[in-house]
């Protein structure tokens, strides 16, 4: 009799990992629309400053929601990597080595984030350095949090291209989600490194980067409800 829980094993990775993306993509656009988008004004330090006194609880909320967006990335790349290992081997284990740096860069960049807390919120900084000049320590924290970001979003183009190459040739998830997730990828991809070569230009262009989550959104929907096809898994294994 055939093993019956070896036999859906791969539909139940393919959902534990959809579910975990899209708890990926939904914490990470809390943290980063909800809190960073509502409470800091990019050109005004006394302002954003105020906004983060006023409204602490939600600010660190939001930098819980960057951890748990992070760690359940992790996983996600853990099986993604298991998923699309009989695809390409090769493939699939330098898609996680990019995914794994974009991580560790956003961890570290998690610091910035915490930053305007640590200057705003200590006694001992405000007697020796004037309030208006941790205020602006603040805001430039967070606006290399948003280069941080971007940096981080060169990795995870790459990912994305790279899962999508793998989920087009897999055949056991929809071709039409490969291509998605790779000129999601690409658009990841331009965007960031147009912010960072030229960001007066990327200020002008419409945001790209909209393009790779809806990609990442359809695939972690498709992965929930759908899962994959185990019969392709198997002639792949």
């Amino acid at each position: 009799m055939p093993d019956r829980t070896n036999h859906y094993a791969p539909v139940r990775t393919a959902r534990i990992a959809g579910a975990l993306y899209l708890l990926t993509i939904v914490a990470g656009v809390f943290a980063e629309a909800f809190v960073r988008g509502r409470l800091v004004v990019r050109t005004d330090a006394v302002a954003t400053a105020n906004n983060i006194l006023a409204n602490e609880t939600l600010y660190r909320t939001g930098l819980v929601a960057d951890v748990v967006m992070l760690a359940s990335y992790v996983v996600v790349t853990a099986l993604f990597y298991e998923l699309f290992r009989p695809v390409r081997r090769s493939v699939s284990l330098v898609a996680a080595g990019f995914s794994l740096v974009g991580i560790a860069v956003l961890a570290a960049n998690c610091l910035n984030h915490l930053a305007p807390l640590v200057l705003l919120d200590s006694t001992t900084y405000q007697s020796a350095v004037q309030v208006s000049q941790l205020q602006a320590l603040s805001l430039v924290a967070l606006r290399m949090h948003a280069r941080g970001y971007a940096i981080a979003t060169v990795f995870f183009g790459v990912y994305c291209v790279l899962i999508g190459w793998l989920a087009y040739k897999s055949a056991f998830l929809p071709r039409v989600l490969g291509a998605l997730m790779a000129i999601g990828g690409v658009a990841y991809f331009v965007s960031s490194v147009t912010g960072l070569l030229a960001p007066s230009v990327a200020s002008h262009l419409p945001d790209l980067g909209v393009i790779g989550g809806v990609a990442e959104l359809a695939l972690s929907s498709w992965l929930i409800v759908r899962g994959t096809n185990v019969t392709r898994i198997q002639e792949f294994a």
